[in-house]
């Protein structure tokens, strides 16, 4: 090391033991070629809804005609635990004159209906859109408690207060066997192209593969696309799907919970990262048609690098990381990340936002 750069390091080191931790993390991004231009907007606010009786997730914010900032969750009885989800999720609204909140619940908008749907044991990963006049709300059911009858739906109304109708069938399918997608469709993403197409993305996963030893999964997750000429589909699958899949960098290596929007002529997505960079980290991705995705970033990192918890509860194995995430738009530009992470003051599971300067 020469010594202009040894004293520059010094000096760093030095420097860094009398600034708080953000601004410390602040002059090593700077630095970290990983990281994306998005994650070095982000300044935590910190958590939302958090309810004492429920853990909560999945929040989907919109900007509503009143000024006010809407929120769409996943919530589910703190009895059940974190695996609740899976088989006793509903879908809430809750509302707030700020987009840091408080937030004030309004009703249960989608709850599991019971024996003989396609919906009937939980209602999950909500995703709230204005399109055409109308309020979309994709999310996810499944039919018997478990993993391998996730499908995609969409919920339709004319107000964020309701009535929402209601789909008697999925919006999206599994493929036909042998298909790389013929197990599930889940964590719906959409987008309305700048061409008026409608444009859904989806995540799929192998039924079998490698298990890797820092996650037990039971095959590759990868994502699709599926277009339509309406909102109400049908949809087709791209026939070069998928169009996000990391199986081929090694390890295992995957991503879920993906968000894709359309900003300054580019497509963007945000994703939970699965063995990219870290299983506590967010990836960020931009393509200029949608389909062709450039190599991932950082988009967002462990809480730990913005702000201090206390130590993780026993229960809680995934506490520290934030999923799920989802945008808040405010004049056609993303002004607030919304995620879901483990903890808060009842030790289940809450909202975390960071704004976006």
């Amino acid at each position: 090391m020469e010594r202009r750069d040894f004293i520059y390091t010094t000096f760093l080191a030095s420097l860094t033991a009398f600034i708080p931790a953000e601004a410390h993390n602040f002059l090593v991004s700077e630095k970290d070629p990983k990281l994306s231009d998005f994650e070095k907007r982000l300044t935590p606010v910190g958590r939302a809804l958090e309810f004492e009786d429920f853990y909560v997730w999945c929040n989907s914010p919109i900007e509503g005609p009143d000024g006010k900032i809407h929120v769409f969750f996943s919530r589910w009885s703190k009895s059940k635990g974190m695996g609740g989800w899976l088989n006793g999720s509903e879908i809430a609204h809750a509302v707030a004159d700020r987009p840091e909140g408080p937030y004030e619940y309004v009703n249960t908008v989608l709850a599991p209906r019971g024996a003989g749907f396609w919906d009937a044991t939980t209602c999950h990963n909500p995703s709230i859109h204005f399109v055409d006049g109308k309020y979309a709300l994709f999310f996810l059911g499944n039919s018997n408690g478990k993993f391998d009858t996730k499908r995609i739906g969409l919920a339709t109304a004319d107000s964020l207060y309701g009535p929402w109708e209601r789909p008697n069938e999925p919006l999206l399918q599994p493929g036909k066997e042998g298909e790389w997608d013929d197990f599930i469709t889940t964590n719906p993403s959409f987008l309305k192209h700048p061409n008026g197409e409608y444009w859904l993305y989806y995540k799929s996963l192998d039924k079998e593969g490698y298990v890797h030893p820092k996650f037990e999964i039971k095959g590759n997750r990868k994502y699709g696309l599926a277009i339509s000429k309406s909102l109400q589909g049908p949809y087709m699958k791209y026939k070069e799907n998928p169009v996000v899949d990391f199986h081929k960098m090694g390890n295992n290596q995957q991503c879920e919970d993906a968000f894709v929007w359309y900003e300054d002529k580019k497509f963007r997505m945000l994703a939970r990262d699965m063995g990219v960079f870290g299983i506590d980290k967010g990836l960020y991705m931009d393509s200029k048609d949608g389909k062709h995705w450039s190599k991932p970033q950082i988009g967002y990192q462990e809480l730990s690098k913005y702000i201090e918890q206390p130590i993780a509860p026993k229960h809680l194995n995934r506490y520290g990381r934030a999923e799920r995430p989802q945008l808040l738009f405010q004049k056609g530009k993303p002004t607030y990340l919304f995620t879901a992470s483990q903890g808060g003051k009842y030790e289940t599971a809450s909202a975390f936002i960071f704004k976006i300067n």
